[in-house]
């Protein structure tokens, strides 16, 4: 039986022009997770009803939970990013969400995906709030009401805290989705191998366990993208108003 990390292994499905470049199965899932994200907006937009179906109920509760999230955190300003987060929500919960199914690949499951993104939300970020600040945006890194003496000290931890911000969301991202599907797939050898060996009886407690962290792993997915999510909400507030 392969090994609880052999799912983790990139694979190219379709080899490149150029060497090392190819089209694996982290590509495919990654463009099955944008397909299945649009089907399911355009299906909940399509009809519009006064009383919604089942899609157009779905679409609006994840439209809703955006919305709030954005004025919570960033107030009216942030309604001009909504896009941004809730394309950044969609294909992070899907993608969670698609790993969990019997031979498909987790994506969020490797840093380089997780880093390529909260990359993109902190270069974003950062450029939104020297455009809007200027120069002034780096009197961010200088605390309020700390004396002067203390400004040697205080701004390399306020930049290095910054700087460490992409790391931080690709971390949690990754090391969460990692954990979970590592866990599964050493309960799932379980149940084979108490199985073989019991005529079946004990895979039943295995089993029992795989069920039980199947669901902490549908709300696992759903927290990742939503923490996700929500920390870039946070730093596009302190971008905005430099607090």
């Amino acid at each position: 039986m392969a090994g609880p990390l052999e799912q983790f292994q990139i694979t190219p499905i379709v080899d490149g022009p150029v060497d090392g470049i190819a089209f694996t199965n982290s590509a495919l899932w990654m463009t099955i997770t944008v397909i299945v994200v649009t089907i399911f907006t355009v299906m909940g937009m399509s009809k519009r009803e006064m009383v919604p179906g089942r899609w157009q109920s779905m679409s609006e509760a994840v439209y809703e939970f955006i919305g709030s999230m954005i004025r919570e955190n960033v107030g009216d300003e942030g309604r001009k990013f909504f896009p941004l987060i809730f394309t950044l929500f969609v294909f992070i919960l899907f993608g969670n969400l698609l790993g969990l199914l019997p031979g498909s690949f987790t994506f969020t499951s490797h840093i380089i995906v997780t880093l390529a993104l909260a990359v993109f939300v902190f270069l974003f970020v950062t450029l939104v709030g020297i455009a809007k600040h200027g120069l002034h945006f780096f009197s961010f890194f200088v605390p309020h009401g700390a004396p002067t003496w203390l400004y040697p000290l205080m701004i390399p931890i306020e930049i290095i805290s910054y700087l460490s911000r992409p790391l931080s969301l690709a971390i949690r991202l990754f090391a969460n989705m990692m954990a979970g599907h590592t866990m599964l797939k050493v309960f799932a050898s379980f149940v084979f191998g108490l199985g073989a060996v019991t005529a079946g009886v004990g895979g039943i407690l295995p089993i029992t366990m795989m069920v039980a962290l199947t669901g902490f792993e549908i709300l696992v997915a759903f927290l990742q993208a939503y923490v996700f999510t929500v920390l870039t909400c946070l730093y596009l507030n302190d971008a905005l108003h430099l607090h």
